[in-house]
């Protein structure tokens, strides 16, 4: 029998609410596999859609990362909260699936996206990795794609960010890091179902290898002269990787550096060296702090 698009947003929530009971934060997706929300400042001049950080150069006024309090800012509006994502699902009713934010405590999820498109082997390609770098996936979530394709959850350290990226790491394997978000099981797309494959549901994602986590991770840039030494070791690889971001990345990294710091007790200590920080990338300053301070807000901090 087929499924209407009513009974779907109804699937679709529950899923989402099955998610959140197991500690995943969501957002509702369209059946484009978007942000079913758009952003509320779509309008507003050098404005755009916030479904994940992107650096616009031309902006003239910090990019809203939820701070309006109006829904409609993508992977920032994730949650865990169940009232929270009704009234995300209520203001949503054409929504057909869910994403999953990656990155957030408490599991830090990372996605590996094994890509079938194009006629790329991304499971030999993993494999391949697999016995160079010796390595095993060990047993854990796993979500099939309408495509063919497979979704990977792992989870990540503390301490670590992981970014997003797209064929980096071998052609047709994407990785699902900070700022980005996994299409839910049980979520309906133009292109089908996905769903959780067969003897996995009842896994919780497994760490991620360390030999594979080493080569999801950016390599480190040689010590810049505008380092603190003052908020320590662990403050300071924060501020080297946001040091390290590229074009496109300097948002989401500054973003993500600055929940850890603030998790981990040192936020207000790290504020100033991570503005300096993305400065040097070539944020303006508006721009960092508006960023520290939505981190500040999602951590349960003042800014």
């Amino acid at each position: 029998m087929a499924i209407t698009d009513r009974q779907a947003t109804t699937l679709a929530l529950a899923h989402a609410l099955s998610a959140a009971e197991r500690g995943l934060a969501v957002i509702p997706l369209s059946r484009t596999k978007l942000p079913a929300l758009r952003s509320p400042h779509r309008e507003a001049p050098g404005s755009s859609n916030n479904a994940a950080p992107h650096d616009h150069p031309e902006q003239t006024a910090p990019p809203c990362h939820g701070e309006c309090g109006r829904p409609g800012h993508g992977v920032y509006d994730a949650t865990s909260d169940p009232a929270r994502i009704r009234e995300l699902f209520a203001a949503a009713p054409w929504a057909t699936g869910y994403g999953i934010a990656c990155g957030l405590p408490p599991h830090r999820l990372i996605g590996v996206d094994l890509d079938v498109k194009s006629g790329t082997d991304s499971t030999s390609a993993l494999r391949e990795l697999a016995l160079r770098h010796l390595f095993t996936i060990p047993p854990t979530v796993v979500v099939l794609t309408p495509s063919g394709g497979r979704h990977l959850w792992l989870t990540g350290p503390p301490d670590v960010v992981v970014p997003n990226s797209a064929s980096r790491l071998a052609p047709g394997i994407d990785i699902r890091g900070a700022g980005g978000y996994l299409v839910g099981p049980g979520s309906r797309t133009d292109q089908g179902l996905y769903a959780t494959a067969p003897g996995t549901a009842h896994l919780v994602p497994a760490p991620c290898p360390p030999s594979l986590l080493r080569l999801l991770l950016p390599p480190p840039r040689a010590a810049h002269p505008a380092t603190h030494p003052s908020v320590g070791n662990r403050g300071q690889g924060l501020v080297q990787f946001v040091l390290s971001a590229h074009e496109g990345q300097r948002n989401t990294r500054l973003f993500w550096a600055a929940c850890r710091a603030y998790e981990n007790g040192i936020g207000r200590a790290l504020r100033a060296p991570l503005i300096d920080a993305a400065v040097h990338t070539g944020l303006t300053e508006a721009e960092a702090r508006a960023t520290i301070a939505s981190a500040a807000r999602m951590t349960g901090h003042r800014p």
